[in-house]
């Protein structure tokens, strides 16, 4: 696969294992970092793939503001390896998502042979585990239209993911409001921001009915030390507050599933 993880014919001991096997083949690496290949409808039903390491490592692109990196995960207490800014900003929604339970950045290089009997390979950006222990595999595009190699190999890994009862998806970029909210309040993830015993379940009771963030905060204490406690809350959907807006002072935040006509698309 080249570094931008696009399709590419095999090597020939690949296009054997293809030939043997059929169907859909799996790539990825065991515990001492040796790439093993097998039967992609057997790694489903039998890897833990949110505990793998990358099976390739995310490209370096001279001259881009970004490069790759690690995401702590407040899902999981690890680290996940991310990529391009697109990407990350779909892991941080994934970390917020009550129904993920593991995450990991390009554990699984899927091969299959193409209607030309060419075999090609795809390494999806991103593995999320959900709570019924089915899975979902995505690429995250920074422009929604790329098509291409990259829009053939997406047909044949949604495919793959639907044999075995998962789910593949090219998730588009964030609305650019809504994803520096969330950039935001991911700075807050951490344990450490719900501080001192008690406070947590101060703030949730200053919230407890819908106010402007300023006026419940201050209702507990200190805002310097309050308000990392309340993004925390937003940040894990304790508290919600609608997102598609500019954070702000005067922002009405109140407790989950109150009725907030701007809540949507990940505004928890």
């Amino acid at each position: 696969m080249t570094s931008t993880g696009a399709a590419r014919p095999q090597s020939r001991a690949e296009q054997a294992a293809v030939d043997q096997a059929g169907g859909f083949e799996a790539v990825l690496l065991d515990p001492v970092g040796q790439a093993v290949q097998q039967r992609w409808a057997d790694a489903a039903m039998t890897v833990a793939f949110e505990d793998l390491p990358p099976v390739s490592a995310f490209p370096v692109v001279p001259g881009r503001r970004w490069g790759p990196g690690l995401w702590w995960s407040a899902t999981t207490g690890r680290h996940v390896a991310a990529g391009p800014n697109a990407m990350r900003t779909q892991l941080m929604v994934l970390d917020r998502d009550p129904d993920v339970t593991g995450l990991a950045g390009r554990p699984v290089r899927l091969l299959w042979r193409n209607r030309r009997g060419q075999v090609r390979s795809w390494v999806p950006q991103l593995f999320a585990r959900r709570a019924d222990g089915t899975a979902l595999l995505a690429d995250c595009p920074s422009h929604p239209e790329a098509g291409g190699e990259r829009a053939k190999a997406a047909e044949a890994v949604a495919q793959a993911c639907a044999d075995v009862g998962w789910t593949y998806q090219r998730i588009p970029p964030l609305e650019d409001v809504l994803a520096a909210n969330l950039k935001w309040l991911a700075g807050y993830r951490h344990p450490r921001n719900a501080d001192r015993p008690g406070l947590a379940a101060a703030v949730a009771e200053a919230f407890r009915r819908p106010r402007p963030l300023i006026e419940g905060t201050e209702a507990v204490g200190d805002p310097i030390e309050v308000l990392p406690c309340v993004f925390h809350a937003l940040w894990h959907g304790r508290l919600t507050a609608g997102l598609n807006t500019p954070l702000h002072e005067r922002i009405l935040v109140g407790p989950p599933g109150w009725s907030d006509p701007s809540k949507k698309q990940g505004a928890g």
